[in-house]
C-alpha cells in the first residue's frame, strides 16, 4: 500500500515537471537574448570609451 501511494504521489509531482524539449527551447531563447543584449552593451561601451578618450 505504501509503495502504491508513493507511486501515485510521485506521478503527480513528476507530471508537473518541464519536458526536455521545453527546457532546451527555453535555454535557447535565453541564450539568444543574452547574445543580442551582450553585443549591444559591448558596442555602446566601445563607443563611450572611444568618445571619452578621443578628446
Amino acid at each position: 500500500m505504501r509503495v502504491f501511494l508513493f507511486l501515485i504521489i510521485s506521478l503527480f509531482f513528476l507530471s508537473g515537471c518541464a519536458t526536455w524539449k521545453g527546457i532546451k527551447k527555453d535555454s535557447s531563447d535565453a541564450w539568444n537574448a543574452t547574445k543580442e543584449t551582450s553585443s549591444e552593451v559591448y558596442d555602446s561601451t566601445k563607443k563611450a570609451i572611444h568618445n571619452a578618450t578621443s578628446d
